[in-house]
């Protein structure tokens, strides 16, 4: 299981630039071509749900308001223009059994001051071998060179391997991948049920790297309406994916399984990425939504969701019905 925020941005402490609402691009030349091309150049993908653009700085989602606003509201539960964002990194208020980039600022050297469990090192993707990075993807600690569509009309593969590479402490339980889809990915992971323990791991990690970030005068990108700013509308606010592996082969091939999933607000994939269905039977669940509920709202729907799915699946087992189980929209 993990829990990861997939990128934000840092901006300087008094440096963000003010946007001009209606013009035809933003400060940095960010068009509104740059804005749709990966909808324009992949209208469909066989596994999840696309939204069909993205944003290039904090700038876009003012300058082309019109245009996010209402994607946002349809991708995001109908949450409205006026809406405000709430975010609770308190792992005590779960009940069990983020991103960056900054004007030359050096991140996996800010990133080797952390300590305690979170004592680590980085490594620089473009001075690794081959067989380096291979093991560190199947061990999904690393991610590889993008080659989704989606992806490579976004722009992500530009310059690669250059300024791309990872942090994680001695464990492994902790890291942070530096510009793979935005610049900053944050992930707590480990095997077995401890969910509270990731979370709480990961609330403790992310909170000391705002510190640091802060210490340095950078913060996240963010603002009382959007929560944290990301380059997909898809991710904005908490940029939470709580994720657990979980086995459903009975399940996974039921015909009521999609609207089980829809109702508890969660989503499938494979567990090789976003782009890879299950294989035998072992599907990546995580949560939906990201905007408009707390981290630990969403922590907490996965929590009980699971719990759902794993009754369902122990019900098919048996040759048993699962109609009572099936449980209303949330």
């Amino acid at each position: 299981m993990a829990q990861e925020v997939p990128a934000g941005t840092l901006r300087k402490v008094g440096g963000s630039r003010p946007a001009r609402r209606g013009c035809g691009s933003t400060p940095s030349g960010f068009t509104l071509d740059d804005v749709i091309q990966t909808g324009v150049d992949n209208p469909g993908h066989p596994y999840i749900m696309t939204v069909g653009c993205v944003a290039g700085d904090e700038e876009s989602y003012d300058v082309f308001k019109d245009l996010f606003d209402p994607i946002i509201e349809d991708r995001h539960g109908g949450y409205k223009p006026s809406d405000e964002h709430k975010t609770d990194l308190n792992p005590d208020n779960l009940q069990v059994r983020r991103g960056a980039a900054g004007d030359g600022h050096r991140l996996p050297a800010a990133l080797s001051t952390l300590d305690g469990d979170l004592a680590g090192r980085a490594y620089a993707l473009k001075s690794m071998t081959e067989a380096e990075q291979q093991q560190l993807i199947d061990d999904h600690f690393l991610f590889d060179k993008p080659v989704s569509p989606l992806l490579l009309a976004s722009g992500m593969a530009r310059d690669w391997p250059d300024a791309r590479g990872i942090w994680h402490n001695d464990s492994k339980t902790f890291l942070v991948w530096v510009n793979e889809e935005d610049h900053l990915r944050v992930i707590s992971m480990q095997k077995g049920g401890g969910m509270k323990e990731v979370f709480t791991r990961f609330c403790n990690g992310l909170t000391q790297i705002e510190t640091l970030f802060k210490s340095k005068n950078y913060e996240f990108m963010w603002n009382p309406h959007l929560g944290y700013i990301l380059t997909c509308p898809s991710n904005l606010g908490t940029g939470l994916r709580a994720g657990v592996h979980i086995k459903l082969p009975h399940l996974g091939k039921h015909e009521k399984f999609s609207e089980v999933l829809k109702r508890l607000r969660l989503q499938k994939r494979g567990t090789g990425g976003v782009d890879t269905a299950a294989v035998g039977g072992v599907f990546d669940v995580s949560n939906a939504d990201r905007l408009g509920f707390s981290e630990v709202e969403l922590v907490q729907m996965v929590v009980d969701g699971v719990k759902l799915l794993i009754q369902m699946e122990q019900r098919l087992e048996q040759g048993q019905a699962i109609d009572d189980l099936v449980p209303a929209q949330k």
